[in-house]
């Protein structure tokens, strides 16, 4: 639990058409920050992809149910365990999406979320966990740095147009 009307617990495979929304409202919202992902064209591969976390457990809704409204979800979080191709020291865990609807940012909605996953990837035996953020998305960086989340390894990216 987040609050009193918000309950984070697995997605039903059934949620994913609405999940998946949420979804390219996040891509939509991280083309602000020089994402090149294109939100629309990857609704199917992305619900198709939902579904099959619904099905495995690494997909989680936080759903809120205040007062004579219906149900809704707020917000969710897709995870995994990481299969590496080369031999690791550690086995790793990676939170691949998290996104609260903007109307329920900055109350705890997000948090439970990460916790929830970390909890979930604990228990299946992870040593450590991993997730991306924008570069220029100051206020991702800031969410994951209070949650104990620091920087491992950094992307380039470099444009390969020669007109300046």
């Amino acid at each position: 639990m987040t609050d009193r009307d918000t309950e984070i617990a697995e997605a039903s495979p059934s949620e994913t058409d609405t999940i998946a929304d949420l979804w390219v409202a996040l891509a939509r919202g991280q083309r602000e920050h020089e994402s090149h992902l294109l939100p629309e064209p990857n609704r199917t591969r992305v619900r198709e992809r939902l579904a099959r976390y619904a099905a495995t457990g690494q997909l989680l809704v936080a759903r809120s149910a205040a007062g004579d409204r219906e149900s809704r979800i707020v917000g969710f979080v897709t995870f995994v365990t990481r299969n590496d191709q080369y031999e690791v020291d550690c086995r790793r865990g990676l939170v691949e999406n998290l996104y609260v609807v903007p109307d329920r940012r900055g109350e705890g909605v997000g948090s439970g979320l990460l916790s929830r996953a970390e909890q979930r990837l604990h228990e299946a035996g992870v040593d450590s966990i991993s997730l991306e953020a924008m570069a220029d998305n100051e206020a991702a960086r800031r969410f994951y740095r209070r949650h104990g989340y620091e920087p491992h390894r950094v992307e380039f990216e470099k444009s390969t147009d020669t007109e300046r």
